[in-house]
C-alpha cells in the first residue's frame, strides 16, 4: 500500500478525518455509502496520480458528526470550503456512489477550482415519475439482495465481521446510520440536482459498472450524461455499481486517460 497519513483538519468550526497520500496535482476523492477501505487496490493504484485528499463525511468514519450538516447539499458546501481552506486549485474531483452525488452538487455551484470530474456510478437524480422508484431500498432488502444488486460477482460483499475490530465495526455502523442521515428522504436523490447539472462546465467523465443493478447506467447513467454539457459515458465490463472495487485495473486505466487528456 502507498504510505498515507491520516491526519484532522477543522475548518468553519468541523473536524474532518483525511487520508492523504501521493504527490503531484490535488485530487479529491469523495467515497460512497460504504466509507472508506485503506486496503482497497484502487487506492494504492489512484495514489500514483497526485496528491489525493480523501476526507470521511460527518459522521462516517471517525469524523464527528455536526449538528448542522445533515444533506448532501451541506456536504457540497463543506467541500468547496474545504478547497478554498486549503487553497488548491485545479482539483480533480472523483466521486463514488454517494460521493458522485456529493462531488455533481458541488459543480453545479463552483468549479473555480476544479478542473476535472470523475463520476463512478453516481446517484443523486430522479429519472422516473414520482411513482416509480429509481433506485431499489436497500435499507428494506436483505444484505445477500443488495449485494446481488451491487456486484456483478457478489462475493466481493462477503465481510468475515468476526475478523474485524471493534474500531472497525463502529465505523461499519457509523457508515450505515450516516447513509440514512443524508440519502433517506428524498431518497439518495435531490429532485433539483438534475436541471441543475448543466451548470457543470468542466470536462465529467461517468464510470458505470455495465452489470449495475443498482441505478443502471443505460438508463439512470445516460440520463446523468444527458445533463451535463460533454459529459462522456464509459462502460466497465464485469463490474455492477462499485466498478472500482471489481475492476481496479480497468477504471484506473480509464481515470488516468482522462486525467492527462487536453482540451483541444
Amino acid at each position: 500500500m502507498t504510505k498515507t497519513h491520516t491526519g484532522w483538519y477543522t475548518f468553519h468550526g468541523v473536524q474532518l478525518e483525511i487520508v492523504e497520500c501521493g504527490q503531484g496535482r490535488p485530487i479529491l476523492l469523495l467515497h460512497g455509502e460504504d466509507g472508506i477501505d485503506l486496503q482497497a487496490p484502487f487506492l494504492n493504484l489512484l495514489a500514483s496520480f497526485g496528491q489525493m485528499f480523501i476526507p470521511s463525511h460527518p459522521g462516517f468514519g471517525h469524523s464527528p458528526e455536526v449538528d448542522y450538516i445533515d444533506t448532501v447539499d451541506d456536504l457540497s458546501y463543506l467541500y468547496l470550503d474545504f478547497l478554498a481552506a486549503q487553497n488548491l486549485q485545479d482539483v480533480i474531483i472523483i466521486g463514488l456512489s454517494l460521493g458522485g452525488w456529493i462531488a455533481a452538487e458541488m459543480a453545479v455551484k463552483s468549479t473555480e477550482r476544479i478542473a476535472k470530474l470523475i463520476l463512478v456510478a453516481p446517484v443523486g437524480i430522479k429519472v422516473g415519475d414520482r411513482e416509480t422508484r429509481d433506485i431499489p431500498d436497500i435499507f428494506a432488502l436483505s444484505a445477500n439482495e443488495v449485494a446481488r444488486l451491487k456486484y456483478h460477482d457478489p462475493t466481493f460483499a462477503v465481510v468475515d465481521y468476526s475478523k474485524l475490530s471493534d474500531d472497525q465495526l463502529t465505523a461499519l455502523a457509523r457508515n450505515r446510520e450516516a447513509t440514512v442521515l443524508y440519502a433517506w428522504e428524498p431518497y439518495f436523490h435531490n429532485p433539483k440536482l438534475q436541471r441543475r447539472l448543466r451548470r457543470i462546465d468542466v470536462p465529467t467523465l461517468l464510470l458505470w459498472g455495465a452489470n449495475d443493478q443498482f441505478v443502471t447506467p443505460r438508463y439512470y447513467g445516460a440520463a446523468y450524461r444527458d445533463a451535463i454539457p460533454g459529459a462522456r459515458l464509459e462502460m466497465i465490463d464485469r463490474a455492477g455499481h462499485l466498478p472500482h472495487i471489481e475492476q481496479p485495473v480497468t477504471v484506473i486505466e480509464k481515470i488516468r486517460m482522462f486525467i492527462e487528456e487536453r482540451k483541444t
